[in-house]
């Protein structure tokens, strides 16, 4: 993934689910701004909820607010791409049992979140909220951008790793348990 970005002109989509994907598709045979690769996960997803309706315009922006906390300002900020928005929303869940407040991120394209406004871009990560949480199941290069000094990464930097995917997954720590331990962590620093 990485790699890819380092491409000039080339948009990257990793979409969430598959009403982010309809956007992405529909977002790839308009461009007419270079071309356009559409990442995909080989798990089986569910669509998530909100995406129907927030895909519609978040997908074009790059990144979007999928779920904030009922009660208040987030005390995090996680943000995801493509399959990993899931196990965003479902870390968010088990931080709010703890009373923990997490804002989730759904953030399908850095490219065309970086041409976004300022205002637009500091209302979907917002400035002021310092702990986040970015979560990738690929290469950390980029992301600091996005979770600064006081953030963390859940991601991959290496590579060979070969089994059941539930194996993996859980081998590297993309299980939301781990997703709420490295949140307690970022708070208690």
């Amino acid at each position: 993934m990485a790699g890819l970005r380092a491409i000039p002109n080339l948009t990257v989509l990793r979409p969430a689910d598959g009403n982010e994907t309809s956007q992405a598709w529909r977002y790839a045979v308009a461009n007419q701004n270079g071309p356009v690769v559409l990442v995909f996960t080989r798990q089986a997803l569910p669509n998530l909820e909100g995406t129907a309706e927030l895909a519609q315009n978040g997908l074009a922006r790059g990144a979007y607010v999928l779920s904030d906390p009922t009660n208040g300002k987030p005390d995090v900020q996680l943000l995801a791409t493509g399959s990993e928005v899931g196990l965003a929303v479902e870390a968010q869940k088990l931080l709010a049992a703890d009373g923990i407040q997490a804002r989730v991120v759904s953030m399908p394209s850095w490219e065309l979140f970086n041409k976004q406004p300022k205002e637009y871009r500091d209302s979907v990560i917002l400035p002021e909220v310092k702990a986040r949480l970015g979560i990738e199941m690929a290469s950390s290069m980029g992301w600091h951008r996005y979770v600064g000094d006081e953030g963390d990464l859940l991601t991959i930097d290496t590579f060979g790793a070969s089994a059941p995917a539930g194996k993996v997954l859980k081998e590297y720590g993309f299980t939301a348990e781990n997703v709420v331990a490295k949140v307690k962590a970022l708070l208690n620093k």
